[in-house]
């Protein structure tokens, strides 16, 4: 395979604290030689774990820019025992333009790993997080939102189910760490960053944090302390900057891929029957989809497929047929 094309302004070998940008060559007609600017920051000190944080994956994101930034301001060398990689906008086309998917490629940069060296902007990116900076990492946490056409309710985690009972231990004491009051475990999807952070023999986190295209204050506040929190427990992080605890005792949860989500099926107008945070059963009333171009036509219901707790809603009230309404997960029990 090619090698990557995206050149570093920072060096990752060195230790210190080291602000920059990936460059990306980008040849267009305003700009025949041109380069997109990827914001990034290490800082490195002595032997200890390697941690990505990156935010901006997707572009309408945007509790975890906010995030990523603050840490690039506070974290100092002398903080630090081991690497920190810091990507406050990983998809920066998408970013600058506040959309979930690039305007160059249309190009959604956690459906994309592993990447290509040779494609189109987003793959690759999705090609040098992979293959260039998880190769190095232990850990990477990826921090996401609703973006503007998803809610979901309050602080959460997403992660990969374990493989066996050493990880699960692990893993568990992980997301306990980070102490978000939510954490959701799911199965692998390869084309996914925690999928790519597995195949490099890495642990990848994810945050959805609220939603709905605007910012949370709270969320933000929760965020920034969990990642601290763990950076801390892991022992990359210490001095003031580490909360004594946690910010929440972590609720273990599952996410069924087939039976977890609603979809309209229909365009039209969607009215939700329930709320986040609500614990539905199979076969409950989810929404209405209302006509209002043929207002003849009585609306149509769309009925939850599995009983659990709704963790994600659609915070746009048109739909078309595809577009997800609900997202629901239900308590873990482990069976490894």
């Amino acid at each position: 395979m090619a090698s990557n094309p995206i050149k570093s302004d920072v060096d990752f070998d060195a230790d210190g604290k080291q602000i920059g940008f990936l460059r990306l060559p980008h040849s267009v007609h305003r700009s025949a030689y041109g380069w997109l600017p990827i914001p990034v920051a290490s800082i490195k000190r002595g032997e200890g774990p390697v941690v990505i944080v990156s935010a901006g994956t997707h572009g309408d994101e945007y509790e975890g820019q906010i995030i990523v930034s603050r840490m690039i301001r506070e974290i100092q060398t002398e903080m630090v025992t081991g690497q920190l990689i810091l990507l406050p906008m990983a998809n920066a086309p998408a970013a600058e333009a506040g959309l979930r998917t690039s305007p160059l490629d249309d190009g959604n940069l956690n459906r994309l790993y592993p990447g290509d060296p040779a494609g189109t902007p987003s793959q690759v990116i999705a090609h040098y997080i992979e293959h260039v900076l998880l190769a190095r990492a232990d850990y990477m946490l990826d921090l996401h939102s609703g973006g503007s056409s998803l809610m979901y309710d309050g602080a959460n985690m997403m992660g990969l189910e374990p493989r066996d009972a050493e990880e699960e231990q692990k893993v568990t004491g992980l997301l306990k760490a980070f102490g978000l009051p939510k954490a959701f475990l799911y199965q692998p999807n390869p084309v996914n960053v925690t999928a790519a952070a597995r195949r490099q023999g890495a642990i990848c986190f994810l945050t959805e944090l609220g939603g709905g295209g605007g910012v949370d204050a709270a969320l933000v506040r929760q965020g920034m302390q969990g990642v601290l929190h763990l950076l801390g427990y892991i022992g990359l992080l210490q001095g003031k900057l580490v909360p004594p605890r946690p910010p929440a005792d972590a609720r273990l949860m599952a996410i069924d891929r087939n039976r977890h989500y609603v979809y309209a099926m229909d365009h039209g107008v969607y009215e939700p029957l329930a709320e986040l945070g609500e614990v539905v059963r199979q076969g409950q009333a989810a929404a209405l989809i209302h006509f209002p171009d043929n207002p003849v036509r009585p609306p149509e219901t769309v009925s939850f497929a599995a009983d659990g707790e709704i963790v994600c809603k659609r915070a746009i009230a048109q739909v078309r047929r595809g577009d997800c309404i609900f997202q629901l997960a239900s308590e873990r029990k482990s069976s490894l």
